[in-house]
């Protein structure tokens, strides 16, 4: 029987993207290594890490609708201060962030999981909003 492929999901249990992609990874019959990020923060190089294989900037992983990220006056930041408030808060970092042995990636919107997972999907998702994203042949629904 072949080797299931590792997949880690760094996850924030109240955030709805973050539960449908936790889901779609599931619906591969792989039990993700899932890290929830704000209880266990990634250390900075981590983070460095994340963000040199997802291959973006440092700000794309920042979760600028957080009200800390105004109070901290993030905007026009270098990407040493970002590092340094997603160290200190957690909360602004985006996710869900995937790692699996195809690629690294923010996944939102959760769909983006999907040209990262290297097991097909089994059968049929919804996402919580009832959104349809596979049928049940798991195949990808693709949008009008």
């Amino acid at each position: 029987m072949p080797a299931v492929p590792k997949v880690t999901i760094y996850h924030n249990p109240k955030c709805g993207t973050s539960r449908n992609v936790l889901g779609l990874v599931r619906n591969t019959g792989i039990e993700p290594e899932i890290i929830e990020y704000l209880k266990t923060p990634p250390t900075r190089e981590k983070l460095r890490e994340l963000i040199a294989q997802m291959v973006v900037p440092v700000r794309e992983v920042v979760r600028q609708k957080e009200a800390i990220y105004q109070e901290l006056g993030l905007d026009g930041q270098g990407d040493e201060a970002l590092l340094d408030a997603m160290l200190a808060h957690p909360v602004l970092i985006n996710r869900p962030i995937v790692v699996t042995p195809l690629a690294t990636r923010l996944c939102r919107p959760s769909e983006a999981v999907l040209d990262i997972l290297p097991l097909p999907q089994r059968g049929a998702f919804s996402k919580e909003d009832g959104e349809q994203v596979i049928n049940e042949r798991g195949e990808r629904v693709t949008k009008p």
